[in-house]
């Protein structure tokens, strides 16, 4: 028989056993659903904290300078000391354009560690410099309990996180004192005004302060229109280890002392970024003028890399499970249907129907009603997460997971497709034992069973 044959007589079988076959439908469609729906809140909380660490460190690939510090001044260990500046505020922007960097936008912002004091109590923080006219993109990040975007607009403004708020007992309009260190090493303390406070998304918000970049390098030394990185934020963050290295081999054909990035993930493949720091810090810094460091995300945050390994292991297992659970129960459902249409299946081989056939016709209706109940499964998922994308969580533990306060939802086309063909492949196997039998039984043996 041809293959149109099989699927035309498997077709006609499905619908002769209405119940039955709708009840299995349902259960493969609610097996996609629940694989479907797990895998796409799994992708959205790991996408949304992935997102949500760029803003806070700074981009998906991240530029520093380094220069030797005042000529013949040198640190405690007799090193040369080394400052973080950049100076040439276009050069790594021209270069990012020059290779084609496929991005969303670049920013740059200044970096220090220093202690918030107020009321004689103190409270030691990561204070970025970033400039709140024009990093609309930042602003929009940050979810605010207290204060005005307006406040930004002046030069002292600060923004504190709500845990170091209720820590101090500060509000809106205080003024707080910044103790922290110039690029020489050298004491500062400032003076700033509090202008908004952030919600604390993760445990790591809760340490940050944001600070006018221009207020911020006039206090630790920085000359103005300066600054110690520069960030970009990709469109596809897959291509951040490959556009990095692209970064950095462009510098170094334009014959500028740039770091060694390959050499880093060799050496040190869990934390590339202690080997980078060597390079800049280490025994062998013979450089002269500014060198440029470049990492990825990846590079700067190993441990968000193996938390998201960490995630999709765990789902992909659990996806397998419910999948496995889903083709015990097709498996079972075909064993009954063998048994139920013996006398039918020994009728048609003695009309000449070959076993081979027999066979195909078995699995061509499983294989037919895993089609049809995956895509049903997937609709159904596609509108629980959009529904479920509506609803505003207000609960602070999960908030690092969630975006504005909503659930999102990624799914890759291509895992989709891997899942959907998965399924399709073990419903297969499923009823391949099944589909062999069948294929196996003689017409007169099947003929002569009593049912």
């Amino acid at each position: 028989m041809s293959t149109s044959e099989i699927t035309k007589l498997a077709l006609r079988n499905l619908s002769r056993s209405k119940r039955r076959n709708v009840i299995l439908g349902i259960a493969i469609a609610f097996g996609f659903f629940v694989v479907t729906t797990i895998d796409g809140l799994a992708g959205g909380a790991v996408s949304n904290l992935e997102d949500q660490i760029t803003q806070m460190v700074g981009g998906t690939i991240a530029m520093t300078g380094y220069e030797k510090g005042v000529p013949g001044e040198q640190d405690e260990s007799g090193k040369d000391n080394v400052i973080n500046i950049i100076r040439d505020h276009s050069y790594l922007q021209e270069v990012t354009d020059r290779i084609g960097v496929n991005y969303r936008y670049t920013s740059h912002y200044t970096r220090t560690t220093s202690q918030i004091l107020f009321n004689g109590k103190k409270v030691l923080t990561q204070t970025y410099g970033r400039d709140f006219a024009n990093d609309k993109s930042f602003i929009e990040s940050l979810q605010f309990t207290e204060g005005s975007i307006e406040n930004l607009q002046k030069s002292d403004a600060l923004i504190i996180s709500e845990g170091m708020a209720k820590s101090l007992k500060i509000e809106v309009g205080d003024s707080v004192l910044m103790l922290t260190t110039t690029i020489y090493g050298q004491s500062e303390v400032g003076e700033f005004t509090v202008a908004l406070i952030s919600k604390d998304s993760n445990f790591i918000t809760g340490m940050l302060t944001y600070a006018n970049i221009d207020t911020l390098n006039a206090l630790i030394g920085i000359p103005e229109g300066g600054y110690n990185f520069f960030s970009i934020y990709l469109k596809n963050k897959k291509e951040q280890n490959k556009v990095a290295l692209q970064i950095e081999d462009a510098i170094r054909e334009d014959g500028v002392p740039v770091s060694d990035l390959r050499a880093a993930r060799k050496s040190n493949p869990s934390n590339p970024e202690r080997g980078l720091n060597k390079q800049f810090l280490g025994d062998d810094n013979k450089w002269e003028g500014v060198k440029y460091g470049v990492e990825s995300l990846d590079d700067g945050a190993p441990q968000l890399k193996s938390a998201m390994n960490i995630v999709h292991m765990v789902t992909t297992i659990i996806l397998l499970v419910i999948l496995l659970i889903v083709m015990v129960g097709v498996s079972n459902t075909y064993r009954m249907v063998l048994y139920e249409r013996i006398r039918e299946i020994g009728t048609m081989r003695a009309l000449g129907m070959t076993g081979k056939d027999t066979g195909k016709m078995f699995t061509t209706e499983a294989v037919i009603l895993c089609v049809i109940g995956g895509i049903a499964g997937l609709i159904l998922s596609i509108i629980l997460m959009m529904a479920l994308g509506t609803i505003h969580i207000q609960n602070e533990s999960v908030q690092m997971f969630l975006k504005a306060g909503h659930m999102s939802f990624t799914l890759s086309p291509l895992s989709t497709l891997a899942q959907y063909i998965l399924m399709i492949l073990l419903t297969t196997i499923a009823v391949h034992g099944t589909s062999k039998k069948a294929a196996r039984m003689s017409p007169a043996e099947a003929l002569r069973t009593v049912k």
